[in-house]
């Protein structure tokens, strides 16, 4: 039985949850295996380095702490609402999607509105939280 190795296209289905047992993801859920390259980059490096080494039908638990970084109080903003489109629907702990000066896609939480501005959390919903994930290895093929 061959073992998943560096270079190899992978399939896995997995369920990903928090501390709390919330359940923040699911493949299985979706019934659509995670498709990936092992060492393109395109995950979480732990996640691809967990994955290094399995058997198809092989299942996996492990844990990433603080999988995507700190939370960063800078990551925080007030923005005025001028900013939005007229007429735009603010609504507290909703997602909004704009770019930056530079033209550089972004997404940002809705923390909170006030009169003339909106508290804007640009932080990964995930940042500052430990991540707990149970793997299958479904599939293995070169590159």
């Amino acid at each position: 039985m061959s073992k998943a190795k560096q270079g190899q296209s992978v399939k896995v289905h997995y369920k990903g949850t928090l501390d709390d047992g919330t359940e923040f993801d699911n493949s299985r859920s979706r019934s659509q295996t995670l498709d990936f390259q092992l060492g393109a980059g395109s995950l979480l490096p732990q996640f691809e380095k967990e994955v290094v080494g399995m058997n198809v039908g092989e299942v996996k638990a492990f844990r990433i702490d603080e999988a995507y970084g700190p939370r960063n109080p800078e990551a925080i903003v007030k923005v005025p609402k001028a900013a939005f489109p007229e007429g735009f629907a603010f609504s507290v702990g909703d997602s909004v999607q704009g770019t930056t000066p530079t033209g550089q896609p972004l997404v940002a939480k809705i923390n909170s509105i006030e009169d003339e501005e909106i508290e804007l959390d640009h932080n990964h919903p995930l940042a500052g939280k430990d991540l707990n994930f149970e793997v299958e290895l479904v599939e293995i093929s070169e590159g």
